[in-house]
């Protein structure tokens, strides 16, 4: 285990507090390796080289420095940048005996009473009449969602009702939020025409357990993958006649279905446009579409101690036991033969375990960009993670003995000896 990766994972992530700031971090760092942005509404580049791409919350980046031809394959490594959380709605502040209050709605499948009685920030971005964009990022515990106490609700196991319980208190008074909000980060309040704005654990994420063996820290679903991501990417060594790629898109926790989602035209216009900027024809973008796989990297569930029961029984997946490899007969996984033949051998190359999970048969399985994605572009895909608990809570747990054999298990798939 490398104490560097699990750091740099921890920094990551701290810098990320929404699927902007995912992206903000992701292209600073790849710009730092060397790669060059491309903005979509310009020529696509035809010299060999190092690029990326941002489309609002998601990002693509790849590598021609060893391509031979324009059918060369693609290798791509997906992951999504967004987690659940409580986000603000458009009209969100009310007043309510003096108490400032902000109407929250729930983003994706959040385990709703992690986020209560949490010291809560926000992040996002907010675009402005002129039509700049700034990312926010308020670190100061400024938001939290009181709990009931329970003398006057004896059923408070329940969890809380969605539409009536997720309001934050954040103040006293009646100053609208973005007036102070914008006191704080430099903006009018009328100069803002649209926001996407969100809460965000203030809790740094850190090394925990009597030997620092875990990780504990919000958005490990999925932003332990973009770590990864980027820095297999970074690492990965130049592999004749292959094209790495990285794709990250938002929304997955959606369902995919945006402009910038797994099931939009991103990662098909960065093969297409690449394909063509190298002087390739059409049926050569389908070549290298046939020739090419993706790894859907998503975080997978590591058997619970207190709930094996919810687990497949011959398929338990081990905290600190290597990445994870995600089969589903039903597809909500988009794993087949030849991509478990293709991670399998990149597991071997990087000399780290591959562990096998499987949901039961008699629970609904979760899903990932992974189906979708193969559906929208044709690329054999198959679907993997690292092992971790409490996904979707507000904070997350995974072992920091996890971390580096993720990365190099990428970076192989990337760089296929």
């Amino acid at each position: 285990m490398s104490d560097d990766a699990v750091g740099r994972m921890l920094q990551f992530i701290d810098a990320s507090p929404s699927p902007f700031h995912v992206v903000a971090t992701a292209a600073a760092w790849l710009t730092e390796a060397g790669w060059v942005e491309v903005d979509e509404r310009d020529p696509w580049p035809t010299e060999p080289g190092r690029y990326l791409v941002r489309r609002g919350g998601s990002l693509a980046a790849w590598s021609t420095v060893a391509a031979t031809g324009p059918a060369d394959a693609f290798r791509v490594v997906g992951a999504h940048t967004d987690s659940p959380n409580l986000r603000l709605k458009q009209h969100h502040d009310r007043l309510f005996a003096n108490l400032a209050v902000l109407a929250l709605e729930p983003y994706g499948g959040p385990l709703l009473t992690t986020w209560l009685d949490r010291d809560l920030g926000i992040a996002g971005r907010i675009g402005l009449r002129d039509g700049s964009e700034r990312l926010v990022h308020v670190v100061d515990p400024v938001v939290r969602v009181p709990n009931l106490a329970i003398h006057l609700d004896r059923d408070a196991a329940n969890a809380p009702d969605r539409q009536r319980h997720l309001d934050a208190v954040w103040g006293t008074g009646d100053e609208p939020f973005l007036t102070w909000l914008g006191r704080r980060e430099g903006f009018e309040p009328d100069e803002v025409l649209g926001f996407e704005l969100m809460t965000t654990d203030t809790l740094p994420s850190a090394r925990v357990g009597a030997d620092g063996s875990f990780v504990a820290a919000p958005r490990l679903d999925n932003q332990a993958t973009c770590f990864a991501g980027v820095q297999a990417l970074i690492t990965a060594p130049a592999a004749e006649g292959v094209r790495p790629v990285l794709v990250m898109f938002d929304h997955e926790e959606v369902g995919s279905t945006s402009e910038r989602g797994a099931q939009s035209d991103l990662l098909a216009t960065v093969v297409e446009r690449t394909v063509l900027a190298a002087g390739g024809t059409r049926d050569d973008v389908h070549r290298a579409v046939a020739a090419s796989i993706c790894a859907s990297g998503d975080m997978a569930h590591a058997t619970h101690p207190n709930h094996a029961d919810r687990h497949e029984p011959l398929h338990r997946i081990v905290a600190g036991g290597g990445p994870v490899l995600k089969v589903n007969q039903n597809l909500r996984y988009a794993t087949d033969t030849r991509g478990t033949v293709a991670f399998a051998l990149a597991c071997e190359q990087a000399g780290v375990p591959l562990q096998r999970y499987v949901h039961r048969a008699d629970l609904p399985c979760g899903s990932t960009i992974g189906p979708m994605s193969a559906a929208r572009t044709g690329i054999t895909t198959v679907d993997v993670g690292a092992p971790q608990l409490a996904m979707h809570s507000a904070r997350e747990q995974m072992a920091a003995a996890d971390v580096t054999p993720y990365v190099a298990a990428l970076t192989a798939f990337l760089a296929p000896a």
